[in-house]
């Protein structure tokens, strides 16, 4: 893995921007192979398995009061992202780019970004689900981006998105090492397939501010 500086941070290449933007806008999700520079991925990457094993937590469904812990329903382990570290600083600063640029392409008021480490031991998953439902939440754009080198189509573990029936399957994505994926988070279901070996990922979520003079977002 690359232990070179870390290249400017953000998506500068319009390019990427404009294609993602255009996938939002005429799909409502893009798949990006390797948007993120190389050296970021790599340092993401060793920080990741260089963090302690107590440091990730049984992920749940749900939040504040409503948050609760089910293995029916989603068996992965997170690690939420708090930019320290240079990776994972350099993460968030690229994400706060893609904002920026989404923002001025698409008009979405993205307020910030959110996201953890995910980590799905072999036979994990996450059954199907929204990330978000209408009227209920100030999630507006999921991200998955994958921390998988040399991943071969046997070790399973796909990210699979479903049209809004929840029925229809628009795409099947391997979690590959570098990809990013973007979706709308109240509009498609989407599902963890079980893997055959460790899977790693930063799951993410793009808000839109609801504060209110009696009710602060995100919660205190």
């Amino acid at each position: 893995m690359s232990t070179q500086p870390l290249p400017p941070r953000g998506p500068s290449d319009g390019d990427t921007l404009d294609y993602i933007a255009e996938q939002l806008e005429t799909r409502g999700y893009a798949v990006i192979p390797a948007a993120v520079p190389p050296a970021l991925v790599d340092r993401l990457f060793i920080e990741l398995k260089q963090l302690d094993s107590a440091e990730f937590k049984p992920a749940g469904i749900g939040r504040q009061d409503d948050f609760q812990v089910n293995r029916f329903v989603r068996s992965d382990q997170i690690c939420w992202l708090q930019g320290q570290s240079e990776g994972a600083g350099g993460f968030l600063d690229w994400m706060e780019q893609l904002r920026q640029g989404l923002n001025r392409r698409l008009f979405l008021g993205l307020f910030d970004y959110e996201a953890h480490f995910a980590s799905y031991p072999p036979g994990a998953f996450y059954k199907k689900h929204l990330d978000a439902f209408k009227g209920q939440s100030n999630r507006v754009l999921s991200t998955v981006f994958y921390l998988n080198p040399q991943w071969q189509p046997s070790d399973g573990g796909e990210l699979v998105i479903y049209a809004e029936d929840g029925e229809s399957e628009l795409e099947c994505v391997r979690p590959e090492y570098g990809k990013l994926v973007i979706f709308l988070s109240e509009v498609f279901p989407h599902e963890v397939r079980p893997a055959q070996r460790e899977r790693y990922s930063i799951a993410g979520w793009f808000r839109v501010n609801n504060s209110s003079a009696l009710v602060p977002d995100p919660p205190r």
